[in-house]
């Protein structure tokens, strides 16, 4: 898949936010700094102790509530937006809301909201201003844009997945017996920004080795690796605020024959959720046909969560594969596809891909070899 960046539209995405707010009988949506006010803006704000709101309806224009040292971020858009800028002094906070909200034209009727995004600051600001109406949660209509990922959001995440296989690539040299988790964590991220990821990486490297690689969200510890361990590596890049989300397995000299076994009934899970995914087909039966070859195995109760999650501008999104979700694989959603089974006291395997719906089928972002490779043997 070629890597070529495009300009958003984000008009379009606005339009597109329009419909789902009418069609979830919205009178319009309010929403934190976050993914969601990116994806929609373009706009970049920090979690601080000074608010902000983009209040979006669908017949005016999108309306911003910022900080006054903010507006230099919307001087220059190539779209139509009215905001609404408040000084330094609390005080004022909330006349300028109220003003930001009757310019978005709610007035009482259902707005919807992130449940778990928005904070308790902007929650309180909002039903301060004495206008009434009701907060509900508008997650639904969010996925359902933010699911089907365009080419630009495409190109982004394969940009991140290269930015990270080449990453571990640099510093499996590294990976011999004596080396600490954390130290090999620190390496991997310095590998990370060396190979063009932006600082913030999606999540902090997953480092564990032997025993720690049962536990799925080990943190690094000032373990050794020592000959016949496994080694999980979960690692991921930022290519302009898109994320990517890896995991191999690894093992450190000759493992335990378990060891090798259960690598190999993982690996197998991994390409019977990769065979089965394509449009139409369901999250959960993508889940299934993981779930199904490490249970005919024997491993079905140290396999502990589900086969996947979305992925793209946050590190966990719509759609999740897993158990009991209907939700119909359509064309530019992108996921994980992570089964793994984890044996406590002895060590774990999960093989993790990033993987994209298309017209045809499944087309992975992520190409490292999966199979168990022995190191610093």
């Amino acid at each position: 898949m070629s890597a070529s960046f495009s300009s958003v539209d984000y008009d379009l995405r606005q339009q597109r936010l329009a419909q789902a707010i009418k069609i979830a009988q919205l009178e319009g949506m309010a929403l934190n700094a976050g993914p969601s006010l990116t994806y929609l803006t373009g706009l970049h704000f920090h979690l601080s102790e000074r608010p902000v709101l983009g209040l979006f309806s669908a017949g005016n224009p999108p309306v911003i509530v910022l900080p006054e040292l903010e507006t230099g971020k919307i001087s220059n858009l190539a779209y139509q937006t009215s905001s609404f800028a408040y000084g330094e002094d609390p005080e004022t906070w909330q006349t300028i809301m109220k003003e930001g909200i009757q310019a978005a034209g709610f007035s009482g009727r259902r707005i919807g909201i992130e449940p778990r995004v928005l904070r308790v600051l902007e929650l309180d600001l909002l039903n301060s201003t004495g206008i009434d109406f009701t907060l509900v949660s508008g997650e639904a209509a969010l996925a359902h844009l933010r699911m089907q990922k365009d080419e630009y959001e495409q190109a982004r995440m394969q940009k991140a997945v290269d930015i990270a296989q080449n990453a571990l690539d640099a510093i499996l040299p590294e990976i011999k017996p004596g080396i600490t988790e954390r130290e090999l964590a620190a390496k991997l991220v310095v590998a990370l920004l060396n190979n063009g990821s932006d600082p913030q990486l999606p999540f902090s490297p997953i480092v564990a080795s032997g025993p720690n690689s049962a536990n799925p969200h080990a943190f690094p510890t000032d373990r050794q690796l020592i000959k016949g361990d496994l080694l999980i590596i979960d690692w991921g890049a930022n290519e302009g605020g898109y994320f990517s989300d890896l995991t191999r397995t690894f093992a450190i000299g000759d493992p335990q024959q378990e060891m090798v076994e259960i690598a190999q009934i993982v690996l197998e899970a991994n390409q019977a959720a990769h065979n089965i995914a394509r449009p139409g087909v369901s999250a959960q039966e993508v889940d299934q046909a993981a779930r199904a070859v490490i249970e005919a195995a024997g491993y079905g109760d140290y396999f502990t969560h589900r086969t996947g999650h979305g992925l793209g501008m946050e590190g966990h999104e719509a759609p999740y594969i897993r158990a009991g979700n209907p939700i119909l694989l359509t064309p530019g959603m992108t996921f994980t596809i992570e089964p793994g089974i984890y044996l406590s006291g002895k060590g774990g395997v999960r093989i993790e891909d990033d993987v994209v719906i298309t017209e045809e089928g499944l087309y992975s972002f992520s190409d490292l070899p999966r199979e168990l490779k022995i190191l610093g043997s």
